[in-house]
């Protein structure tokens, strides 16, 4: 007889990075770290070292559509990560399960877009604001809670990606799309010091210190996001869970550690201090 599941569960969209610094495996260790177990849909898979990726080989729409449903048809999930999706198609099948599924928790990481670089740099550019352009409109208003690094935001404002928006702050004009709370990481507040800031529907502002991650690092929102849904799968409010994930995330990238020739790697399963 099958018990009441007490652990809670997240549901990780997301590629398979091998050098676990990223995607899957690394989202898997964050979720189990925070006392929760993560489940998983693969939505693409890479050839890459720490220094840089090669291939990015995407998965098709349909096998998305399909593994996620499978398990949301068997398993409670408490809240849903959105890690790299690598074309519009992607995109569109996640965004009609988020639909579908509406009632849990969603937190998006607008991180740097990874697509086949198997192609001209015309056509490449193209798809990567086809791809923007999908995740903006189809993803962001369903979002419970968005994830993205300021200098990601301060570029989309400076190239007008935001555009469609009408206004020139960024978490706002996230929020304008149809965000329900936006969560800034490393924020300039003045010379030498950062903040994470978190943007509520209501006109929330919290704001937490955020030391800036070592250098030769790869973008450190997929981790906040990955232990900010954790968090909310157990139950937690939004600022909570958000505070709650920026200072884990701080930890796990003050202990990172190089194992190869490349970037550093946050250690996803920090040692208590």
């Amino acid at each position: 007889m099958n018990q009441p599941v007490s652990t809670p569960i997240t549901l990780i969209f997301g590629p398979f990075d091998p050098t676990g610094s990223d995607g899957l495996p690394a989202d898997a260790v964050t979720c189990a770290t925070l006392g929760g177990h993560a489940i998983s849909t693969l939505t693409a898979v890479t050839i890459q070292d720490t220094a840089e990726s090669e291939s990015v080989f995407p998965c098709p729409a349909e096998q998305i559509d399909d593994q996620a449903r499978c398990l949301l048809e068997d398993v409670p999930v408490g809240a849903i990560k959105v890690g790299a999706l690598n074309s519009a198609e992607a995109v569109s099948a996640v965004a009609q399960i988020a639909a579908d599924y509406s009632q849990v928790p969603l937190v998006l990481h607008l991180g740097a877009p990874e697509i086949t670089t198997e192609q001209p740099e015309e056509e490449e550019e193209e798809e990567v604001e086809d791809l923007v352009g999908s995740v903006l409109e189809l993803l962001v208003p369903q979002a419970h809670v968005v994830v993205v690094e300021a200098r990601r935001l301060t570029q989309w404002i400076t190239e007008d990606v935001l555009e469609a928006s009408g206004l020139t702050a960024g978490p706002q004009a996230l929020q304008a799309i149809g965000a329900d709370w936006v969560l800034v990481t490393g924020s300039p507040q003045r010379p030498g010091h950062l903040v994470n800031i978190l943007l509520g529907p209501d006109n929330e502002a919290f704001t937490w210190p955020w030391v800036a991650p070592p250098e030769r690092l790869r973008d450190s929102g997929g981790l906040v996001a990955a232990a900010l849904a954790a968090l909310l799968a157990q139950g937690l409010s939004v600022e909570e869970a958000a505070r709650q994930a920026c200072a884990h995330a701080e930890q796990a990238l003050a202990q990172s550690f190089q194992p190869g020739m490349g970037r550093r790697i946050a250690r996803r399963h920090p040692k208590t201090p």
